[in-house]
């Protein structure tokens, strides 16, 4: 590098004392673009060594949720962008990562909110701010992840206390990227795999965008390419003439409204959505509100739109106000003529369809006291939980996370009083409590189900004779002990004596057979297993697993382990040749 050039960077870099709104919301997109670019690798580096790594996507469908809200901000603030940020992150959380990241932006948002400009001392506290919130948010934090990596680089230049943005920024990524390389010495499974932590890693990459960023000369529609972003959806006017003189308001008012609240009526600080829904759940459904600072985003539906707008009118005075006859979009949809526009592509409080209103979410359907929501992948495994009794089954699981709005439109879609949630996979946990934390509607219970052999002898001993939830709820957690399952997969690396594309049976993380051979590998993972212990095996099959393999299989237990009965299915499900669940 020039001297020329040494020179011109030094001089941005003393002018540069503090960030304006426009700078932050470049940097933002441009760490959120970096993040994107390098998904793959973070996801290679998420196998152990199953090939199951999904960190650099959940990372990234995180941030980038809320990269879409930021970049749609014609004039920023810190106000508006921490909303943005915050608000976008939480929504379109998923995995573990995603939610810990969303985490970390919500408690720097709220840290950054209200200022002007920041300094490198309110960036510091900011970062604090994050650490704090994403610790919080964990219940049994694990070193050697994300939360180590974000935690020492903040405790050094908070140490170190740099005067100037880019300094601080230099030094967060130099003691990130030292504190990575520790990981493996933290978390053994990360040495054994010859990795460091996946979700430190896509941190780095964030803030290695940022400090791209504030070191550029572009404008923020130079520096990242927002092609990313989804395309909100085009609705299609409604034909007026499918509502005439003679129709009837059968679904009644979509009525969506911003309402900021007043000081004049109301303490927007201390004012609790809860005391809005509660009321407001009585003139109709789909009721789904959420408040950020002293604004109120809320959804219903009702036949007396007039009603919400006076009871709301009592706490603030609007921001913006939609009102759809939704028997009107209903006909049109039937017709052929129109889309139904009741949705917000930036919100998640988006609402069903026409359809889905028609069956499930009109005032003539009362909610039910209880829903279940699953979440499973395969064919076959759907169908199974949903013959068990599962109301709503979202496709996802092991590199499939299902992101909190995915969650939320479950529960509204359930309507019922209580939803029980079975995440089946430890990555989604966080993600579908933080979307019952935000969900009002419904009293959301997670049950902390980490597999699809706990998933499914939970909702084989669901009965709700009782008729109350806690006791439900109890039962559904006591159906999970005693419950072992194991997965046949091929690794995709080398990891100790197992080498890359031999069969491997692990039980969560711990590696138990292996072979060259899938079925040898299956039958070796059952004998470890200790099947003679049990009362019921369950033989999950794939599509890539033949009938006439599985059934060697099943015999293979059934001659060596008379005693257990043997139920073979097929799941259909990815990434798993067999799941074997014994009860």
């Amino acid at each position: 590098m020039s001297f020329a050039v040494v020179s011109a960077e030094w001089r941005k870099i003393v002018a540069t004392n503090t960030i304006d709104a426009a700078l932050v919301q470049k940097m933002f997109l441009a760490g959120a673009k970096n993040l994107e670019s390098k998904k793959e690798w973070i996801n290679d580096l998420n196998v152990f060594p199953v090939p199951d790594g999904d960190t650099g996507t959940n990372m990234t469908m995180t941030i980038m949720s809320a990269a879409k809200e930021v970049s749609s901000i014609a004039n920023p603030t810190m106000e508006n962008l921490a909303k943005a940020i915050s608000t976008g992150s939480l929504r379109g959380a998923r995995g573990n990562s995603g939610v810990i990241l969303s985490q970390i932006f919500e408690g720097m948002a709220r840290a950054l909110d209200g200022a002007e400009t920041a300094d490198a001392e309110l960036i510091i506290r900011a970062m604090q701010s994050g650490t704090r919130t994403a610790y919080d948010a964990v219940m049994q934090p694990t070193e050697g992840t994300m939360l180590t990596v974000m935690r020492c680089a903040t405790d050094y230049v908070a140490g170190k206390a740099p005067s100037l943005p880019v300094e601080l920024l230099r030094d967060f990524i130099s003691e990130a990227k030292r504190t990575l390389e520790r990981t493996p010495d933290m978390l053994p499974v990360l040495k054994r795999a010859g990795v460091v932590d996946s979700g430190g890693a896509g941190l780095i990459y964030i803030a290695e965008g940022m400090l791209d960023a504030l070191l550029s000369d572009s404008s923020p529609e130079e520096t990242v390419d927002t092609s990313w972003q989804d395309a909100a959806p085009s609705a299609a006017e409604p034909d007026l003439d499918s509502f005439d003189e003679n129709s009837k308001l059968e679904y009644g008012y979509c009525t969506e409204l911003l309402l900021r609240l007043q000081r004049s009526k109301t303490d927007p600080e201390t004012l609790r959505v809860e005391s809005l829904t509660e009321w407001l759940s009585g003139i109709g459904d789909s009721v789904v509100a959420f408040k950020t600072g002293s604004i109120v985003k809320l959804h219903i539906h009702t036949k007396t739109p007039d009603r919400v707008l006076a009871f709301c009118q009592r706490y603030g005075e609007f921001l913006k106000v939609k009102i759809e006859n939704m028997s009107l979009q209903h006909n049109s949809s039937m017709l052929g003529t129109g889309e139904n526009t009741d949705y917000n592509d930036n919100d998640a409080e988006s609402a069903p369809s026409a359809d889905a209103i028609d069956t499930k979410t009109t005032e003539s359907a009362p909610k039910k006291q209880f829903g279940i929501v699953v979440v499973a992948s395969g064919e076959g495994v759907k169908q199974l939980f949903s013959e068990r009794g599962a109301d709503i089954v979202i496709d996802g699981g092991q590199s499939m996370n299902p992101s909190a709005r995915d969650f939320i439109d479950a529960f509204r879609e359930v309507s019922a009083q209580t939803v029980f949630v079975l995440p089946n996979n430890g990555n989604i946990i966080l993600a579908a409590k933080q979307a019952a934390e935000l969900y009002t509607d419904a009293d959301v219970r997670v049950i902390e189900c980490t597999t699809i052999g706990e998933g499914y002898a939970a909702i084989s001993m669901f009965s709700d004779e009782s008729g109350d939830a806690d006791t439900i709820e109890s039962e559904l957690r006591d159906a999970l002990g005693g419950v072992v399952t194991a997965g046949i997969s091929r690794s995709i690396r080398d990891s100790g004596e197992v080498k890359a594309g031999e069969y491997i049976g692990f039980v969560g993380k711990d590696i138990i057979a292996d072979s060259d051979s899938r079925l040898d590998a299956a039958r070796k993972t059952a004998d470890k297993l200790g099947l003679g212990g049990y009362d019921v095996c369950i033989i999950l099959r794939s599509a890539d697993a033949s009938a006439e393999e599985a059934s060697e299989l099943e015999s293979y237990i059934n001659s060596h382990y008379p005693n257990t009965e043997v139920y073979l299915l097929y799941g259909g499900q990815p990434i798993y040749d067999y799941i074997i669940i014994l009860e």
